[in-house]
Parts: structure tokens; C-alpha cells; sequence
């Protein structure tokens, strides 16, 4: 609890107990006036000069207006009337101020949640510097430099390490509870917590471009971004408060008025008294409290529930968005595979699997001229070519590489012409690859201008892929579809072994925007597509598709930016988790609006007739908004 919800908490004790004295005490006269208004300003006194700097600043209508008017009105009643009934106008301010206390925790609890997440942001570094660590702001260290992180101690750039094994917490990024392991070679993000070993660590980004910015980025802007749903209340606030001081005024007006010309009654105080009243007791319920901060707060709540299971959304359009998506379209490699290739087989021109003789020099030749040729290359396949070449790269011999998007590469390795990549590459260069007959991913390697053989890699399917897939269909998602880039026989097994409706194979970058458009134009009335990927080529897909779902922790810059949602563990299971969770909070937002309209239309009408009175006021108006922002705060909890 902050320091002003305590001032709140404390005025609302003191006003409180006052009133309870009051009541039991139960002085007469100008004293009894004298001490109610002392209660009532101090319960009140903050409320009344928002209303005044309201008018000063020309925001006359809002609640703190409506408040004004109906308590000093029931205050100017009952002094008129000499009824000594000060009570109703101290309850309906009590009141307020308990239910604005009330959304101010809510509120705070829900920031509270996502300040959780702020809370990864590193102090500092260790770097070592001549056999001496020093402790230095992150934003000073610099790419390639090796830094310690001690048991305890927040990993506070991504990195690779370089000595040392250890658990890292991953929780507050990935809502992930099982530690993971690592050891030299893995890679590492910032945030995590080294929870056992000392780690020595070379960085790979600045701490800029760090994963734990990216994440504290991406919090921070999420808030700016309002929903549909929010926006409209907004714009009615602003066009109902007005017209309800308006139909208050009327009701106090009019209807004596009428009584006078029509039925001859006395133009005194007295025939407009009853109005008067029903119209205070009109604006108390017209109050649009309940609506005006338990909308945005269910949006706020559900953008915290999500990231603490480690689901960025980037706004509350996006969580609206997405509790629409009725055809989720996902890219296979990082995906829903691993994205960690191993080298199956080498195949000569004639696709005959090589004997062990001539395999070690096909094999070894190969490797060696794909393995340079992806050398500067971060896509999985490049990767896991590298790494099955086992063997230091030397750059120097590498000239006039050229990339050929969707396609491969054309390069010089030792002065000879090197080509790897699929088909359409061979066939650019007038070369007809061989067919392969073995199931995986080829790259096929020409030698100046001559085909010389493939090399067959096989992707690992991720545990949770086909689980997934079949809780996107408990969560609504009508369609599932598989874009890749990869062979046909490939594409096709993955999408048979998960259980995808539709598979479309050899796509490049290009090709799948096209997919998408005609998907999104195919969709059905209100339905939305989202696009789930990982690589620098999905960007263009991320940012076309309704929602953009990128995996976060080793997907690429370029997709998270594109992307409106980031999974920060690489799960596939936490998209059903995502939608599941977006539709509950619109479902609690129209709980919230059908419950709040209908309620303050039905006292509303009751009113006008004189039968509510402040009481039930107090009820319509505060009442419904604490239980709106309760109903809201489920939205914290997400749905497993």
C-alpha cells in the first residue's frame, strides 16, 4: 500500500468513526451542522476541489462533479428542511471515497504484478578487467566482453557462457517454475537469476538490446495502447455525464414547473423540494464510475495475469484482438520444431547413400564448403551445419558471398564456386538437384557449376507441438495452417504428426504474406488470423497478420518487434493459454458493462418515480463499482 492509499484509508477511518460518534453522541442545533460538515470535509475536501478545478479548467462533467453537486445539494436540503438528516450526503461521500479506495488497491495490485516483472531489470555487471571485477552500469558494457555472475546474482545481459554450470530462474520471464541448467556453450538471457554456480558469461548484445529491455520495453508501451472497448468508454463518459447533469436539472425543474401551470400548485420552495431530491438522488446513481475504471482495469489486469505466465501483449487492442482469432497460422523451424537440425546423411549426385570410405571425403567436402559458406548465417539449418562440421571456421578463404532470400547461398571458397541451398537455388543455376527419397531438410551443394550432393538434416519436433495444437481446439480456434519454407514431404509429415488442418510448403517470405492475405480474406465475419514465428523472415508475416505471435526468447529482433504477443519461454502451449485468457477478460469486461448499465438503468427509472432514495443510490453507484472492479480482478487469474 502507497503512501497515498494510506492518507485514503486513514481519512476514511477518521470519517468513519466520527460519523458512529456523531450518530451515538446525536447533538442538536448548529453544532450538530458544524461538526457533520467537519466530517464531511474531511471525507470529502479532496473530491470538492477536483470538481472546482474541474470548472476552473473547463472538465466540468465528470464524477467528482456529479459528487459535488448531489452531496452538497443533500447537505442544502436537509439544512432547508431543519431535519438534522446530514447522514445521507457523509454516506454518499463515505461511501465513494471506500469505493475509490477500493479500485486504487485493485489497481495498485495489478501493477503490482507487472512491476514484478520490472523488477528483472539489473542493477549492474561484473566485468572482469586485468584479473580484477568491477562492478559497472550495464549500459557500459560492451559486445564481447566477459562478465561474472555470481549465486544470487541477476544475469544482466544476454550471453554466452564461457566457464562455469549453474540453474538459472527463468520464472519472472518465462513463468516458467523448473530451473534451467547451463553449462559452457549455452546461451543465456538477461533477467534470469543465477541460482547456484558462478558463471562467467560473454556477452552477445548490448544491454540495450538485451532481452530484459526488450521485455521492460514492451511492458511499459502495453498500457498506451487502449482497446475498442476502452476507447468507447471514454467517448460515452464524455457524452453521458453532461447529459445526465442535464436530465438531473430537468428532472428538478420540469416536473413542478408542469405541477404549477397545470395543476395550480404554489411557486414556493416546497413543490420543488421532492424533485430536487429525486434529481440529487439521480446524479448519485448516474455516476459512471463502475464503467469509466473497471474497463480499463480488466484490460490492465489481463495484460498482468498474461506476462506473469510469461505472455507479453502489447495493449489492451491486442487482448481484444486476439479473443477473436479463429485461424492461428504457424511457420514450422523454432517454431513448432526446436529448430535444432542434426545432420542425418550425405547423399552423392545418384542419391546413393555413400559407402564409409567414400563418405568421409564427400562427407568431409561437403560439410566443409556448406559449413563456410553459412558461416555468417544464424538460421537454425546454417547452425546445425557448423556445428556437425565441428571444426574452426577460417573466414579468409570466403570472398564474394552472395544471399539469395528464400533460396541459399552463392559464394567463393578457395577461389571455387559454391552454391548451397534448396532447388530453386540448383535451378537458378540451371543445375537439376537429385531427388532425395530420405525425409528431412536438404541443402543441396553445387561445386563450380556442377551438382555434387546434398546434405539431409532432420528437425526435432517440440514435446508440446501436437498438445497444443489440439488445446487450440478447446480454446475456439477453428482452422489450424502450417507455412514453411522446407520440402513438401517434410512440411507434410510435421503437419500429420501434430494434427494441422492445412500445410503449405516451399513458401518464400514473399509467398507467405500472400497465404495470409488470402487466409485473412477467407476468414469469417468478426473472425481474426494470427501468425506464430521466430525467424527474421517472419517479420514481414508477424506484422500482416490480425496478431503477431513471435516466440521471444530465441526468436529474432526483428520478429518480437513486429510481433503483438511474445512468448517468452517458446511454448507453443501458452497461444491456447493467450486466447483462453484474452477471451475471459472480455468476457468479464460486457459482464462489467451489462452489470453496471442495467443496474443503474433500473434506478435510474425507480428514481425519476421516487422509489429509490440516497440509500439505494449509494448502492447503484458505488456499490456496482466495487463489484465491477472485484469481477475485474479475476482478470489477474489466468485460466489453465
Amino acid at each position: 500500500m502507497n503512501k497515498k492509499q494510506r492518507k485514503a484509508l486513514l481519512r476514511i477511518i477518521v470519517a468513519t468513526v466520527l460519523t458512529i460518534a456523531l450518530i451515538i453522541i446525536n447533538p442538536g442545533g448548529w453544532i450538530r451542522l458544524g461538526l457533520y460538515l467537519i466530517v464531511y470535509l474531511i471525507i470529502g475536501g479532496d473530491i470538492l476541489k477536483k470538481a472546482w478545478r474541474g470548472i476552473l479548467n473547463g472538465r466540468v462533467f465528470d464524477e467528482n462533479f456529479l459528487m459535488a453537486v448531489a452531496t452538497v445539494g443533500a447537505f442544502a436540503l436537509a439544512i432547508y428542511e431543519k431535519s438534522g438528516d446530514y447522514l445521507e450526503a457523509i454516506a454518499v461521500m463515505l461511501f465513494y471515497q471506500v469505493g475509490e479506495f477500493f479500485q486504487s488497491y485493485a489497481v495498485g495490485k495489478s501493477r503490482r504484478n507487472i512491476a514484478a516483472l520490472m523488477d528483472i531489470r539489473p542493477d549492474y555487471a561484473n566485468v572482469e578487467e586485468d584479473g580484477e571485477i568491477a562492478k559497472v552500469d550495464p549500459d557500459d558494457v560492451e559486445i564481447g566482453q566477459t562478465i561474472l555472475v555470481r549465486p544470487g546474482e541477476k544475469i544482466p545481459i544476454d550471453g554466452v557462457v564461457i566457464e562455469g554450470e549453474s540453474s538459472l530462474n527463468t520464472s519472472a520471464l518465462t513463468g516458467e517454475s523448473l530451473p534451467r541448467e547451463v553449462r559452457p556453450g549455452d546461451e543465456v538471457i538477461s533477467g534470469s537469476i543465477n541460482e547456484s554456480g558462478q558463471l562467467k558469461i560473454r556477452t552477445t548484445k548490448e544491454f540495450g538490446e538485451s532481452t530484459v529491455s526488450k521485455i521492460l520495453e514492451l511492458v511499459e508501451d502495453s498500457a498506451t495502447h487502449k482497446s475498442h472497448s476502452e476507447d468507447f468508454i471514454s467517448r460515452f463518459a464524455r457524452i453521458y455525464t453532461p447529459v445526465v447533469c442535464y436530465g438531473a436539472l430537468a428532472l428538478a425543474l420540469l416536473p413542478p414547473i408542469f405541477l404549477m401551470i397545470f395543476k395550480g400548485a404554489p411557486l414556493d420552495f416546497a413543490t420543488f423540494e421532492t424533485w430536487i431530491y429525486r434529481a440529487l438522488v439521480f446524479l448519485v446513481i448516474s455516476c459512471p464510475c463502475a464503467l469509466v475504471i473497471s474497463i480499463p482495469l480488466s484490460f490492465f489486469a489481463g495484460i498482468g495475469g498474461a506476462s506473469r505466465q510469461g505472455i507479453l501483449v502489447k495493449g489492451g487492442n491486442i487482448l481484444e484482438t486476439l479473443s477473436k482469432v479463429k485461424t492461428v497460422v504457424f511457420d514450422k523451424t523454432g517454431t513448432l520444431t526446436k529448430g535444432v537440425f542434426e545432420v542425418n546423411a550425405v547423399h552423392d549426385p545418384s542419391d546413393r547413400e555413400l559407402t564409409d570410405s567414400d563418405l568421409n571425403t564427400l562427407k568431409s567436402q561437403l560439410l566443409e564448403y556448406a559449413a563456410i559458406a553459412e558461416s555468417s548465417s544464424t538460421h537454425p539449418i546454417g547452425l546445425s551445419i557448423r556445428k556437425a562440421f565441428g571444426k574452426r571456421i577460417d573466414r579468409s578463404r570466403l570472398s564474394e558471398m552472395k544471399e539469395i532470400s528464400g533460396e541459399g547461398i552463392i559464394c567463393r571458397i578457395d577461389g571455387r564456386e559454391i552454391a548451397a541451398g534448396n532447388e530453386r537455388l540448383m535451378r537458378r543455376l540451371e543445375l537439376e538437384p537429385c531427388e532425395c527419397h530420405t525425409s528431412g531438410t536438404i541443402v543441396h551443394v553445387a561445386i563450380d557449376g556442377r551438382y555434387a550432393g546434398h546434405i539431409v538434416l532432420g528437425d526435432v519436433v517440440k514435446p508440446s507441438s501436437a498438445e497444443s495444437i489440439r488445446s487450440l481446439k478447446r480454446a475456439g480456434v477453428g482452422k489450424t495452417v502450417m507455412l514453411t519454407g522446407d520440402t513438401q514431404d517434410v512440411a507434410r509429415e510435421v503437419a500429420s504428426q501434430l494434427g494441422i488442418d492445412e500445410v503449405h510448403s516451399q513458401l518464400l517470405p514473399a509467398n507467405k504474406v500472400e497465404r495470409i492475405e488470402s487466409l485473412i480474406s477467407n476468414e469469417q465475419p468478426g473472425g481474426k488470423v494470427a501468425f506464430v514465428g521466430d525467424g527474421i523472415n517472419d517479420a514481414p508475416v508477424l506484422t500482416r497478420a490480425d496478431i503477431g505471435i513471435a516466440m521471444g526468447a530465441m526468436g529474432s529482433d526483428a520478429a518480437i518487434e513486429a510481433a503483438d504477443v511474445v512468448l517468452m519461454d517458446d511454448d507453443p502451449h501458452k497461444i491456447s493459454l493467450a486466447i483462453r485468457s484474452s477471451k475471459k477478460c472480455l468476457r468479464i469486461v460486457w459482464e462489467n458493462i451489462y452489470m453496471a448499465i442495467g443496474i443503474k438503468g433500473i434506478c435510474l427509472i425507480l428514481g425519476i418515480f421516487g422509489i429509490v432514495n440516497m440509500w439505494l443510490a449509494i448502492f447503484a453507484d458505488v456499490g456496482v463499482m466495487i463489484l465491477a472492479v472485484l469481477n475485474a480482478m479475476r482478470a489477474l487469474r489466468t485460466p489453465r
